[in-house]
């Protein structure tokens, strides 16, 4: 009887544990816009995409670049828990010609995934040049 005791409970640990491992390598990874302001007179006219994956949220964006400005920013994917209201930052983005912004409040992982996404196509466009 005590052995069959022991054998449950060592099952139960080793069903704990993994289950500890596995929400531990899911769990978001931190995303952080850089510092770095874009020189846009360096971005030729074009259609740029980006996108940035944190594991909780991921984010697929195109960015247009017209006469060295952000024209307009689509979102092409978001998959999001409760952050599709981080998308009117894209807005901002245009109006304010940076991904140096706010988040959204309560949606901030939405928001700083999709800022990234931005960051990372205006990244691509400045090597392209």
């Amino acid at each position: 009887m005590k052995h069959k005791i022991r054998n449950v409970i060592l099952a139960i640990t080793i069903i704990i544990l993994a289950l500890g491992i596995l929400v531990f390598f899911n769990l978001p990874k931190p995303v952080a816009t850089s510092n770095a302001a874009f020189d846009l007179s360096q971005i030729v006219d074009g259609r740029y995409l980006g996108s940035c994956d944190n594991g909780l949220v991921k984010v697929k964006v195109e960015v247009v670049v017209q006469n060295h400005k952000i024209v307009q920013v689509n979102i092409k994917e978001h998959n999001n828990g409760l952050g599709s209201s981080a998308e009117v930052i894209t807005d901002v983005v245009v109006q304010q010609q940076s991904v140096e912004l706010e988040v959204v409040s309560g949606a901030t992982m939405s928001s700083k995934t999709i800022l990234k996404a931005i960051e990372n196509a205006l990244a691509i466009a400045q090597d392209a040049k």
